[in-house]
Formats: C-alpha cells, structure tokens, sequence
C-alpha cells in the first residue's frame, strides 16, 4: 500500500453564487455554480477538511419584481415560492450545503446594515445625485444589467448598462448608445435621484497589487478582473425601490422608495450565511473560524458573468471594512478570497439558455427523468469549465452510455456481480503478481493525482483521471479472464476479483464528490455501513421576528468517508449489487429536441 502524508485539517470556505428567486433554475445555471462548487466541497470534507459551504436565494432587487408585477402577486409572494422550488432542485442534485438559506432573513438584514453603515462612517460610501434608468412603461427603476445598448468604448451591440463584456470596461446606462429596457425594449427615462455610492476607487492601488498577486487563479479570471480596475468609478449601492434591505440612516427610517440594491447585499449573503450558520449551531462565534482565520482559504464559485463581484467589488467592500462593524468587533479583519472559480457559458443546442424565449432545460425537468449522477457526470467532464461549451441531448446520451456506463459501470457491475455470485464476500487472496500489485500501485496513486486536479479546481481533468483508472482496470480484467481462470484455479481467481475489488473500492472515493448518489450505493454494496454521501436535509428556522425559513443542510461531520485508498478487509460480506447507472435508449435525443420545439 502507498502512503501518503496526511496534511492538517484546514478551513475552507465554499462561497457559491446566490441564485435570483426569480424563477427555476436551469443547467446551464447548476453548470457554473453548482456542480462545481459540490464536487470541491466533498473533496474537502472526504480530506477532512473544515469545510463551510455557504449560500442561498437573492430574493432582492427587479428580476423579483418584475415576476412579481407579471403575476400580479406580492415579491415576496415569488421569493417564497423559488426559494423551495431552488432549494428542492439543488437538494435533489446533491449539492451538499452547510447552509442554503436566504437574503429576506432579519439576519441578513443586520449584516448588510451593518456594512453599510460601517463603510458609510468611515467614508468609503458616498451620496451623490445621479441619473437613474427607470422602464418608461412601469416607471419602476431599471437596474445597469436591464440597460443594454451599444457600448461607446469598442462598439459591441449587447453592452449591459454595468459592463461590456466584450472590451470589459464599466458603464453606466446612461453611457450607451441607444439604451434600451431588458424588459420590453423601450427607451430608458432617465432622472436625477440621489443615491449612495461605494468608493471603489479608495482601493484601486490595494486591489491591482492583490490581484496581481493571485498567480494561481485561471487566467481569464485575473486578466478581466486587472482590465476592470484599470478605469474604478464609484458604484451606486441603492436603487429607487420599495423591495429589500432598508438603508440604516436616520433620515431614511420612514422612507418607502429606496432600499440598498440587491447586488450590494447579495455578496454580503456569504458572510451572513455563515453567521447564521454558526447561530444555527449553537456555537454563535464559530464563523469566525473562517472569517478571521488568516489561514482559511475561501473560494468563490459563479458564472464568468459575476467575476467582478467577486475579484474586485466584494474585496472592496471587505478591505473598507476591515476589524469594524459589530461583526469585526476590533478583532480581526475579514480575510479576503483565496480564489474565484468562475466557469464560461454553457448553451444547449448551439443556442444561449434563455427561460423567455423557451431555450432552456430547467434541472427539475431533468431530474424527472434522468439519475443526478448523470447530468452532473455530463456537467462535470464536458461543462464549460474553461471555455463556453454547448449541452445537447445527443452528447448526454453518448456521454452515459459510452463513458460512464461504459466504463466505470461495467467495471463495477461485472465486478460485484462475479464475486458476490461466487465468493459472496471478499475473498482470500493468494500471493499478488507483479500485475496484482502494478494495478493496485497505480489506482491508489490517483488518490494524489486526482486530488491535485481538485484541489486546484480542475475538475474535469480529475474526472478524466478518474476514469482513465477505471479503464485500466477494466484491460486488467479483460487480460486476466478469472471467470475462465476459475474453472481451473479458484485461488488465482480470487486473487484476481481482490485485486479488482480493491481498485473498485479505491475509486469508489475518486468518484464521490462526482457521483454522490452511486458511490454510496456501491459503499453498501460492498458491504460497508454508514455514508460517505448521505442524504441531505432541510431543517426549519424561526427568527426572532417570528418568520421561519428552511435551510438546506446536512450531517457531514458524521460521514465516514476518507480521501485514502482501500482498506477494504478479507472476509467483509458483499451485498447483493445492482447496476449503479442506466443506459439510455438513443431514441430519448427525439424525444427531448421535440420537447424543445
């Protein structure tokens, strides 16, 4: 057996981007955020690892008001109703959350406010009377990213009123060249409003030298994130609505028309969600442990649409507020991310997921039909990790049946089938050959190999690893024939299923924090008890207010997974196995396109 040096446990915050209660959420969605974010948090937690992983629904700002003004029903009427649908989807693909809570908490009301207030007092927010974009049929105000036009910089006809995505300079609404309403298309109206302001330009020299400095995130994220800071304005914090967090100021106590805007306390979410985290627990200060550790290191995960946010703006807003605040509370500052994991666009069908014009494939619907292992298989090796890659029903299929089913399915199935029909447990091996023992060196080497790609948050060259070993175990297999050998030598053949079964048992941890539903259905079949991915739960909250909330959790510190290799004992009783995956009938790609027309 190899042995590995067995590192300290360490703190790792998992950050994940906060889903718009707008609506249901789609693949291409779970592609940037989810996924990704759940395969690296149990990977930390099977390293054993102190693993925080912290989110929940964005239930401020237009997009739930717009919803809310089309059904003719309150937004926190929408929030309600998204929230659960979200959380049920996102419990059902396993995305194994300490906390997936919400920002219409009276927590989350206190953190925003007192960063706010904060940042306010020590003068790093500004107020100053702006132009403001308000729809010229509603006469609700218009948030930047529901302004588009031309950008007046390189021309680019889809500018957003925030940002360009092609140059990748800030805007304003009022920047571009014909303006128009996300919404409806109309001509923005602008008017003068008097708004608040977060001084970015305060920490445009400390940003550039961190940024800098951030030699290990992916490249796209730091080459934007330094193109960005290049040209820091002032950013407007509040917006002229009547939906989400009040603004903290004596003068505005009795006001109805302006709250801080949704972007500002939707990164302030993560932090929030902690604190209530720890609240939950019992162990109130326990967030700190992440927060205030100089040694903790947190990732962000999102869509390349939000990485400003998080490299520059959310940075911003924790170097303003350093040790203050009730929450900083002189002892310690806020530590800053260690990397931002931003993934590109996935399209389906060669075309950009859009729910308003019908393009799209929400994750309930998927669910209903098809195993979560298999749409985060799909996600996990061909998602657009690196680059914009596109979803098709034809690729689904090929990938299931001729990857995962293929291979590590077959690989399993035939291996517990044959043993357990002939042994029933784990067999007594004889002396290994130098082929026995060159197979079981190189499974038990990926424990290093693929924890190297996840831990820098390679995802799919892990699971290309991954499965690469399974392969290998599978020529082994074909090379060595015990179901003939046994007719002649049941010693040999024992010794063969061991060796397999070994392999099958080391990677059944290289596949969890890919596939959590099969590998805790192999775990069992081979006859172990307790979880290394159990069930996920949602447990009821009751605020101080009296409002009760559900959050997304889980029992992780009971599960009994660990990043290591096989221990798997001689004589352990197998039980009866049953394939892990299904293939799928290639008449399923009609099937889904006409669903689609």
């Amino acid at each position: 057996m190899i042995e590995y040096e067995v590192p300290m446990p360490e703190h790792i915050l998992v950050a994940v981007a906060w889903p718009y209660a707008n609506g249901p959420r789609h693949v291409g969605h779970v592609a940037g955020f989810g996924v990704p974010s759940d395969i690296f948090a149990r990977f930390q937690r099977l390293r054993g690892n102190h693993v925080l992983m912290v989110s929940g629904t964005d239930e401020h700002g237009t997009p739930i008001t717009l919803a809310a003004d089309k059904e003719g029903v309150t937004p926190r009427d929408i929030a309600d109703r998204y929230n659960e649908v979200i959380g049920d989807d996102l419990r059902n693909l396993g995305l194994s959350y300490d906390t997936f809570t919400r920002t219409t908490t009276q927590n989350h009301y206190h953190v925003t406010q007192d960063l706010f207030q904060t940042l306010y007092h020590k003068g790093y927010i500004l107020r100053q009377e702006t132009l403001g974009a308000f729809s010229a049929t509603t006469g609700r105000t218009l948030p930047d990213r529901y302004v588009e036009g031309t950008c007046p910089i390189c021309g680019y006809k889809d500018a957003r009123g925030d940002q360009c995505d092609q140059c990748g300079n800030q805007l304003d609404p009022i920047d571009l060249i014909e303006p128009r309403s996300k919404v409806d298309g109309s001509t923005p109206i602008f008017k003068k409003t008097e708004h608040f302001l977060l001084d970015l330009p305060a920490f445009g020299e400390q940003l550039r030298t961190w940024i800098e400095a951030q030699e290990h995130w992916r490249p796209n994220v730091r080459s934007f994130s330094l193109n960005f800071i290049k040209d820091l304005k002032p950013r407007s914090i509040t917006r002229d609505l009547d939906w989400g967090v009040p603004i903290p100021l004596p003068e505005y106590a009795d006001r109805d028309d302006k709250r801080i805007y949704v972007w500002f306390d939707a990164v302030i979410g993560y932090l929030s969600a902690s604190i209530e985290w720890a609240e939950n627990r019992g162990t109130p200060d326990a967030w700190r442990e992440w927060w205030q550790n100089p040694q903790a290191r947190h990732y962000y995960f999102m869509g390349k649409d939000n990485i400003v946010f998080h490299t520059v703006i959310w940075p911003g807003m924790l170097l303003g507020y350093g040790a203050g605040g009730h929450y900083g509370a002189g002892r310690a500052k806020l530590e800053l991310p260690y990397n931002v994991v931003s993934s590109e666009f996935l399209t389906m069908e060669g075309k950009k997921f859009s729910s308003s014009r019908g393009v799209v494939i929400y994750v309930n619907d998927v669910l209903s039909r098809y195993d979560a292992d298999a749409l985060r298989y799909f996600l996990a090796i061909a998602g657009p990790e690196n680059q914009d890659t596109d979803f098709t029903w034809a690729e689904f299929v090929r990938r299931n049946n001729d990857e995962l089913v293929a291979t590590w399915g077959n690989l399993v199935n035939r291996t517990l089938t044959n043993v357990y029909k002939n042994f029933g447990s784990v067999p007594q091996p004889g002396d290994l050959s130098s082929a026995d023992q060159a197979l079981i060196a190189q499974v038990e080497a990926g424990i290093e190999t693929v924890g190297k790609e996840l831990d820098a948050a390679r995802f799919k060259a892990g699971l290309s690893e991954a499965m690469r070993l399974a392969g290998q175990v599978n020529i082994y297999l074909s090379d060595q024939e015990p179901w003939k050998v046994i007719k002649q030598d049941r010693e040999r053949a024992a010794t063969i299923w061991y060796t397999a079964l070994r392999c099958v048992d080391t990677l059944k941890i290289l596949f969890t924090p890919f596939l959590p539903f099969s590998s805790q259905h192999l775990h069992e079949y081979l006859g172990y008890d307790g979880y290394i991915a159990g069930p996920l739960e949602f447990r009821e909250y009751t605020e101080p207010n009296g409002r009760s909330h559900r959050v997304l959790t889980g029992d992780y510190e009971t599960w009994v997974g660990r990043w290591e290799v096989s221990a798997l004992p001689v004589g352990q009783a197998l039980r009866e196995p049953k394939p892990l995956f299904k293939k799928l009938d290639e008449k399923v790609i009609e099937e889904e396109l006409a669903r689609l027309a």
